[in-house]
């Protein structure tokens, strides 16, 4: 049911208002005094606010100040009872990031229209954002607020690829960071001869494009779905205000981030410094260690895996014949399975 707060200090008009309210099926809470007031607010979190401008001990300004100043009020829509709307009175509350006003004396029909317009205002944009702000900040304020973001992600609206579709090209501006919420994806970089390197493989649970943290340019790999995924999308002035409030989120992301160069810069040496056969051995071990279901086998194409080891797809076919000749692999369609890992991990250079 939802929730309505109306604060005022004249007892008339609170019982008037809160029996209209009750008898249109709200659920309604009320208080005489700004400082009350704020106390139930922060208590019940209230799905809107009416509020007395003139009160004692706090007026509606200093409520409207204090109700913006925590995350789970923050976005509550707040609508002025006044009896006068001068237009000083009117500009200084818009200035605070009021909603709307109602001037005194106001009828029924004139109060439950600027509340349902309210309240409908908000339901678009939950249903435009995925979720509201307030909760949004609450969630995240909380101790592990990357375990509460990736919940708030879960409950947006999902983009569905499927496998093969490009998620966005190299070169395209960035607009927002995904989430995987199932399936896999890789990001991929084409070399000046069309050949592809596979710079990342992602999965569920992953987040792409922590980059965007750093840079507000242009993508500089294209992401492509690896078989059928589902992803949560967030707009990159979200995530800016999230992390401006939230260190502790961007402090995470820093990890990730850190941990994804880190990996990149060892398969850039492994690249460069290791044999063929090395560098393939490596990129099974690597893939089954962080992308594997059963612990046991891949399910990667012979050009994916190439792609990722740096070489060509007749060289990766020719390496897995041997690997399956010495007993350390066994090879049907797409999936690769590990007979030994431990002697696959020790292949020498």
């Amino acid at each position: 049911m939802t929730k309505i707060l109306i604060i005022e200090d004249n007892d008339n008009i609170r019982e008037n208002v809160v029996e209209i309210l009750e008898l249109s099926g709200y659920e309604v809470f009320a208080e005489a005094n700004g400082k009350k007031g704020v106390e139930t607010a922060l208590k019940i979190v209230p799905d809107l606010v009416l509020c007395d401008i003139m009160m004692p001990e706090l007026d509606g300004y200093g409520v409207l100040h204090i109700l913006h100043k925590h995350p789970e009020t923050q976005a509550t829509p707040v609508i002025f009872l006044t009896a006068k709307a001068e237009r000083a009175d009117i500009r200084k509350g818009m200035e605070l990031g009021v909603d709307d006003y109602l001037t005194k004396p106001f009828d029924d029909i004139e109060l439950l229209r600027a509340i349902e317009a309210r309240l409908k205002k908000k339901e678009l944009q939950q249903l435009f954002y995925g979720q509201s702000a307030e909760n949004l900040n609450a969630a995240i304020s909380k101790e592990d607020g990357l375990v509460k973001l990736k919940e708030i992600m879960l409950d947006r609206s999902t983009r569905h690829y499927k496998k093969n579709q490009y998620i966005h090209y190299e070169g395209d501006h960035v607009l927002g960071i995904y989430y995987i919420i199932s399936g896999k994806v890789k990001t991929v970089k084409l070399t000046q001869d069309g050949r592809e390197l596979i710079t990342g493989v992602y999965k569920e649970n992953d987040y792409l494009d922590i980059s965007i943290l750093f840079s507000n340019d242009t993508y500089n790999d294209a992401t492509i779905a690896l078989e059928d995924t589902f992803l949560s999308f967030l707009p990159t002035e979200h995530l800016d205000k999230l992390l401006f409030l939230y260190p502790d989120v961007g402090a995470k992301f820093i990890k990730i981030l850190a941990n994804d160069m880190r990996e990149k810069e060892e398969r850039l040496l492994q690249i460069a410094y290791m044999s063929v056969r090395k560098r393939i051995a490596q990129g099974i071990v690597h893939l089954l260690k962080q992308h594997s279901s059963n612990g046991t086998s891949i399910k990667f194409s012979r050009d994916d895996l190439a792609a990722f080891s740096g070489t060509s797809p007749e060289t990766v076919s020719r390496t897995l014949s041997d690997f399956k000749e010495e007993g350390l692999i066994e090879k049907t369609s797409s999936t690769i399975h590990i007979l030994n890992l431990e002697k696959l991990s020790r292949i020498k250079n």
